[in-house]
């Protein structure tokens, strides 16, 4: 133990100096000293404004440092360097790293003190300034060395990890994908050599809805370093169609069509300024299906604070969807169940003159949100082109097939490309907190749709109903309930959207990226802890579109009926268990 100050050594006069330090030791995977290490250190504008070197026994210190957050990288030829950030910097305290150097992954392990919620100042700190006088002396004593243990970091600690088992009835489809059930999925999360995150996903055995064999598998890594986390991620998924797609595309013999897909993500951000966040990042896909198919799907989202609960948003997306850009309820396993829904998110196909087509948009979209005490209020307009746009065709058997008409992998249904179209709107919410654990939604706004003429079809030539088909707007209201219990833990969110006329499909804005985007017609949700497990275990239930609502009926002059969906109505649910 060393004392920082002394009152033998305080001049009576001299004002007690409010500064702190930081050190450390560097090592490497064997625990060997590392001499002139370059060590170099960072203010919170990530400024390099100090340099220095390991003795001989491998220890550094920048000393006499304003009390403040910093940041320091170290390096040795030959070894990985290692960066930490958001070291707190506290009055008469010194800041203890444990920096580990390996050829494989690098960390530093801060000891003493830990960050207490950004304070500058400790309670015993404060205690001490306010009952000394301007000439009494202040003591403090800090520790001489790393605390033993924490010099070394495990190769894999903090793990995590979910196995759910599912089933369910319906099609999964919706406008931006096919949410494919895949039965039995797990996602395991682990921290490696302290600073590094590596989180796998897969799925075991049969698709439930099609009893076909189907794989998917997904993997990202992501690392701390100076001015944002990035993350890259990997996603392979295939699925095997079911027998009478091969009957209707090629004939009888032919051999089952397999949809592949795989998917590069690289997802960062970075602080442009003390209130102006910048996310982007870039996807990669590749999707196998009677052809090769590859395209990128860049985005983009500017966050500008405007202070006093105030946020301007301005977001850009292009190719897939981004529903990960929604701000969700915040939990403990909120990037696993986002693995997890991520397996079964296969892109939507179609048919377009034998071809396949992949559907894909591109979206400008601004927000302006403020939370004002227990309500908040949101007001988002938008322009949204989507671009070979797939529809489920419900049709009398034999009416609609041929080179523009796919089997859906998903149901007893077709897949319709019903073209290209472009969409403008708006929408206004309202969100009103009502006590701790329940919150309600009311939003209304002009959104596009895709609607047909009042004339019936001659003839069933996909080119006529295609033709028949264009873009359109309507006013719809959406309500949102979204409650949790505070005893036994279930959660339920119910949402409903209600529009004038009900001929119309694909609502938009369907490429949205708001956490309160709307559903049409009924959808219920359901999170249910089951207490009496030794680990945690939870019953879920998703229901969608109950009322049927959304669909675009077509007569014909034979007096037959067809009938274009953009979400069917379908049930799903199932056990997930958490560890």
């Amino acid at each position: 133990m060393a004392c920082l100050a002394a009152p033998s050594l305080i001049p009576a006069a001299e004002p007690v100096k409010f500064a702190g330090a930081i050190s450390g030791v560097v090592r490497n995977s064997l625990g060997v000293p590392q001499m002139g290490a370059v060590v170099l250190l960072y203010n919170r504008q990530d400024r390099n404004v100090e340099k220095t070197l390991s003795d001989d026994t491998g220890r550094f210190q920048f000393a006499g440092l304003i009390p403040d957050l910093y940041s320091v990288k170290v390096s040795v030829a030959t070894l990985i360097p290692a960066l930490k950030k958001n070291i707190l910097v506290q009055p008469g305290m010194q800041s203890m790293l444990a920096v580990n150097l390996n050829s494989l992954f690098s960390t530093i392990q801060l000891s003493y003190p830990p960050l207490e919620n950004g304070s500058l100042l400790t309670d015993d700190w404060k205690w001490a300034l306010r009952t000394s006088s301007a000439t009494r002396a202040v003591q403090r004593f800090i520790d001489s060395a790393p605390a033993t243990g924490a010099e070394h970091a495990n190769a894999f600690s903090d793990t995590r990890g979910i196995l759910r088992v599912s089933a369910g009835e319906g099609s999964v489809a919706t406008g931006v994908s096919n949410e494919a059930d895949l039965g039995t999925a797990f996602a395991l999360a682990t921290s490696l050599f302290g600073s590094n995150n590596l989180q796998v996903a897969g799925n075991v055995g049969y698709g439930s809805q099609t009893g076909v064999p189907s794989a998917a598998f997904r993997t990202s890594y992501s690392r701390n370093l100076m001015g944002g986390s990035p993350e890259v991620s990997l996603t392979m998924r295939q699925l095997f169609a079911p027998g009478r797609m091969a009957t209707a595309l090629s004939g009888p013999e032919s051999s089952l069509p397999l949809l592949r897909t795989m998917s590069a993500s690289f997802d960062d951000h970075t602080q442009l300024s003390d209130d102006v966040t910048l996310r982007y990042g870039l996807t990669l896909n590749s999707v196998a299906f009677l052809d090769r198919m590859n395209y990128a799907s860049p985005y983009a989202r500017l966050t500008w604070d405007l202070g006093g609960g105030s946020k301007l948003e301005l977001t850009y997306t292009s190719g897939d969807a981004r529903p990960d850009l929604a701000a969700g309820s915040p939990s403990d396993d909120a990037d696993l169940q986002r693995d997890l829904n991520s397996l079964g998110l296969f892109p939507r196909m179609s048919l377009l003159n034998g071809k396949p087509r992949v559907q894909r948009g591109q979206e400008y979209e601004i927000t302006y949100s403020r939370k004002s005490g227990s309500r908040t209020y949101s007001v988002t307009a938008y322009h949204e082109s989507i671009y070979d746009a797939a529809l489920t065709l419900v049709a009398p058997a034999g009416m609609y097939g041929g080179p523009d008409v796919l089997p859906d992998i998903f149901s007893d249904s077709s897949v319709f490309n019903a073209g290209s179209f472009q969409s403008t709107g708006y929408t206004a919410a309202l969100t009103q907190d009502l006590g701790e654990h329940v919150a309600a939604t009311v939003m209304y706004g002009s959104v596009g749709v895709l609607t047909a003429g009042n004339h019936d079809l001659e003839t069933s030539s996909p080119d006529e109903l295609r033709a028949m088909i264009h873009a359109g707007h309507r006013q719809v209201a959406t309500t949102r309930v979204a409650a949790t219990a505070p005893h036994i833990g279930t959660r339920i969110v119910v949402s409903y959207q209600w529009a004038p006329d009900r001929r119309w499909a694909m609502p938009g804005n369907v490429y949205s990226t708001q956490s309160n985007q709307p559903a049409p017609g009924l959808n219920i949700f359901i999170r249910q802890p089951l207490p009496g497990f030794a680990r945690r275990v939870e019953a879920t239930a998703d229901l969608r579109n109950m009322l049927a609502q959304g669909y675009l009926p077509l007569g014909m002059v034979s007096g037959q009926q067809v009938m274009l969906v953009e979400t069917p109505r379908s049930l799903r649910g199932g056990l997930a268990f958490i560890f």
